[in-house]
């Protein structure tokens, strides 16, 4: 049997994918800058049933890491760039240690990265 905690928050971002027009013309606005609210859900294994990790730590550690990293005050929101919901969950399952990161746009639409099994 397996344990985990899961962690769920949102931050308000903008991002771009600077090849949409050349991949896929239909949706080629998405190479402009746009904003997003980012929908995060990140699991993470413990070893007891007394929670060797708080989650309420662990939401607030993922949220002052995005802060710290992408925040901007000049426009009050998370600038990830050309980073892709994919980008933005692999940086944080690895920097997290997590089993699983989900990130969703507008709560709608998103990817999940796992670690491998083994």
């Amino acid at each position: 049997m397996r344990t985990y905690i899961i962690v769920r928050l949102q931050v308000d971002g903008v991002h771009n994918f600077p090849a949409a027009m050349q991949l896929f013309p239909e949706v080629g606005f998405l190479a402009d800058i746009h904003r997003h609210i980012f929908h995060i859900e990140a699991k993470v294994e413990v070893f007891h049933d007394n929670r060797d990790k708080e989650f309420i730590m662990l939401k607030r550690d993922i949220q002052e890491y995005l802060e710290k990293k992408y925040y901007r005050s000049v426009g009050r929101t998370h600038y990830f760039g050309a980073m892709s919901c994919e980008m933005i969950a692999r940086e944080l399952l690895e920097y997290f240690d997590c089993e699983r990161v989900s990130v969703f746009e507008d709560g709608e639409n998103g990817a999940e990265i796992r670690k491998a099994n083994i």
